[in-house]
């Protein structure tokens, strides 16, 4: 039996956990953890620690936050898996380095959708085949980071097939600045849209000489989540690695 501490617990992707966790039948939920206080809820991983066991932590919290839980974590030699955007390149190598010297696991994933991660593939896949590629991704207007963690570990996917994704491209100029989009690695421009309505989208545009190829993932409810969520526990149960990104172990 799996005991797992959900962090975030109260937030929507936390409860989607929590309940995934409950009816899951190798795992128990040992601690709810929030920064909003509530009944059987604990305010932080110390608090929880100290009158809970678990072998994993879950979190679902804010890109403000995250940073400090997985050290946290890491120090005390507790197994993380981490779901939350918005670490820094600079950050997910330092968790790095300290899952290797606390011989700690430490999985994260920029998105646990089974079908997001074949979408990644399949764009890593095209990028050898096309010199020019941008990346558009949507959510709702509540998600604080941009680009997506998605759209990131997607483009560092593709730019290890091609250097330079603008080939061919004129020298722009933005009459409004940000119309581009950010550049990111191998000159992919990733668009990020933020509107009511949207959970989680994104389309990886290839084009070239006279066609074009788009690839498109939709998530349309967290459920969809879950499995993947699932598969991240049992490997950080029995390995001590560090893991960036699901396709690692599909």
């Amino acid at each position: 039996m799996i005991k797992v501490a959900v962090c975030g617990a109260l937030g929507k992707m936390g409860k989607e956990v929590v309940n995934t966790i409950l009816e899951n039948p190798d795992t128990e939920l040992a601690a709810k953890i929030d920064i909003i206080p509530a009944e059987d809820v604990f305010t932080s991983i110390d608090e929880a620690l100290k009158k809970c066991k678990f072998d994993v932590v879950i979190d679902f919290t804010q890109p403000a936050s995250i940073f400090e839980n997985a050290k946290y974590c890491l120090n005390n030699g507790i197994k993380i898996i981490i779901g939350t955007t918005g670490l820094s390149e600079q950050q997910i190598n330092e968790l790095e380095n300290l899952s290797k010297t606390n011989n700690t696991g430490c999985f994260i994933a920029p998105n646990f959708s089974t079908g997001a991660v074949l979408m990644m593939k399949c764009a890593e896949l095209c990028a050898k085949y096309f010199d020019n590629a941008e990346i558009i991704e949507l959510h709702h207007n509540q998600k604080k980071d941009a680009p997506s963690g998605t759209a990131i570990k997607t483009a560092l996917m593709m730019s290890k097939a091609n250097e330079n994704f603008s080939t061919g491209n004129c020298a722009e100029t933005e009459t409004i600045k940000g119309s581009r989009g950010g550049n990111a690695y191998s000159n992919i421009h990733i668009h990020s849209v933020r509107i009511p309505g949207f959970m989680a989208s994104q389309e990886v545009i290839f084009g070239s000489m006279g066609q074009t190829l788009t690839i498109r993932h939709d998530s349309t409810d967290r459920k969809c989540y879950m499995p993947g969520i699932i598969l991240a526990l049992k490997h950080v149960l029995e390995y001590n690695d560090f893991i960036y990104g699901l396709d690692k172990i599909l």
